[in-house]
């Protein structure tokens, strides 16, 4: 399992996937997705080849992007596609890829939109909005 809050369980998914596709062992469908995610970003396969990035700390007041947050927002978008949750995302990613030859790219004009909505729920003490989120990424799509 990905999601939780035990930081410590979760990054040690990351570290373990990417052992083990460094060493050839099979994955597990859920390594196979982060290990996906991680040759997309080569830049935080070092803070996962070895366990001293498993206490690391970045702190935004700093300018630092967690790549734990940011890999796992790659998680979940590739979710909402796959399961087409919230309605509509599917649709819409497919006018976006109709414009945009990344799908990297792409994705985080997704991942914008989510970690906002997703900020915005925590700051606000409520689920995160579906419709603006989906109104965010269609506003990516006529602007892409």
């Amino acid at each position: 399992m990905i999601f939780g809050n035990d930081r410590d369980r979760l990054r040690r998914q990351w570290f373990k996937a990417w052992q083990s596709h460094l060493s050839g062992r099979p994955l597990e469908p859920l390594e196979r997705q982060i290990v996906g995610v991680l040759l997309a970003h080569p830049e935080y396969q070092p803070l996962v080849a070895s366990e001293a990035g498993l206490n690391a700390e970045f702190p935004p007041e700093l300018g630092q992007t967690n790549p734990f947050l940011h890999m796992g927002l790659h998680l979940a978008v590739r979710e909402q596609l796959q399961l087409d949750r919230p309605a509509g995302i599917r649709a819409i990613w497919e006018q976006l890829m109709e414009k945009q030859t990344d799908a990297h790219h792409a994705e985080h004009l997704l991942i914008d939109c989510l970690a906002e909505q997703l900020w915005l729920a925590q700051r606000n003490g409520r689920p995160p909005d579906e419709g603006a989120y989906l109104d965010c990424v269609r506003q990516h799509t006529k602007s892409a």
